[in-house]
């Protein structure tokens, strides 16, 4: 492996790998495949029919007809995450430092996983769980506005948010509302969603794709689920992810100093966006009052 110097790649294998880890930590990839979005973004354009097909005769007149053209910009954001490790890094062995930099890679994957999710379903910064403004509105608890609320009877509730919207492919749950829907009983008294026992998330019900994870609750206390036709958002993020390799100074304003420490910094960086094409597309269950 090259020595690693401000501004090196990770390895091609590593970049895939990181993001293969995505795909299995974060509702959304799961729900959508990525498409790679170029860093200064891409705009999308839906196309919204206002009239029903017509019947024309043979030689008539062909009638009017509108559509709605909405742009979406998907601009991506920039996302970091940095580890400080000991500076016997840079001496280490080509193999020992493969295992720092596997180590890494896990970090950033878990990390990136969950922030997507964070980001997109809440509209926060991972980092503090507070609202990003460089992520404004572009979130689906910013744009959804139809909302069942939850009952005693989770199952309905989640029934009830697909019969919202049209064609639904997908189901993410929250943690709670899972084992609400585990506890469910049928009037004989057995389990009514089997595939739920022991804390297993089936991968699909009814030809749904179906999910849970704690990112549903995580920066919105109210939200129990997100049902919708994930066709209808688009998110991606750029392969070329750099590692910096810093050795001095007090890169993340920790007041301890790199090379005071014997301790060198690795950072990286990626461009991660997204874009909600139709927010009709989207419900959910909520505790709230609606």
């Amino acid at each position: 492996m090259a020595v690693l110097n401000a501004g090196t790649m990770f390895p091609t294998t590593l970049v895939s790998e990181m993001f293969n880890k995505v795909k299995g930590h974060s509702s959304i990839a799961k729900m959508v495949s990525s498409t790679p979005i170029p860093f200064n973004g891409n705009t999308e354009f839906t196309f919204s029919p206002d009239n029903k097909v017509s019947v024309v005769g043979e030689g008539a007149q062909k009638p009017a007809g509108d559509v709605t053209v909405t742009p979406v910009t998907i601009r991506p954001v920039k996302v970091l995450y940095q580890a400080r490790v000991s500076s016997e890094f840079l001496y280490a062995s080509e193999e020992a430092k493969l295992n720092y930099l596997k180590a890494f890679t896990d970090g950033f994957a878990a990390q990136i996983a969950s922030g997507l999710d964070e980001m997109i379903m809440h509209g926060v910064n991972p980092a503090t769980g507070t609202a990003s403004s460089v992520i404004g509105t572009n979130n689906l608890d910013a744009q959804i506005t139809k909302k069942v609320q939850l009952t005693a009877a989770p199952n309905t509730d989640v029934d009830a948010a697909i019969a919202l919207v049209d064609d639904a492919n997908g189901i993410i749950l929250g943690k709670s509302i899972r084992s609400q829907i585990a506890a469910l009983k049928t009037t004989d008294g057995g389990v009514m969603y089997p595939e739920f026992a022991w804390g297993a998330t089936p991968a699909e019900l009814g030809g749904i794709k179906v999910d849970a994870n704690k990112t549903v609750e995580a920066a919105n206390a109210d939200a129990r689920a997100y049902v919708g036709d994930f066709n209808a958002l688009k998110w991606g993020f750029a392969k070329n992810i750099p590692l910096e390799v810093i050795e001095y100074g007090d890169p993340d304003n920790t007041g301890v100093d790199l090379k005071g420490s014997n301790q060198v910094m690795l950072r990286s960086e990626a461009f991660v966006g997204w874009g909600i094409l139709d927010a009709n597309a989207f419900s959910m269950v909520t505790v709230e009052s609606l």
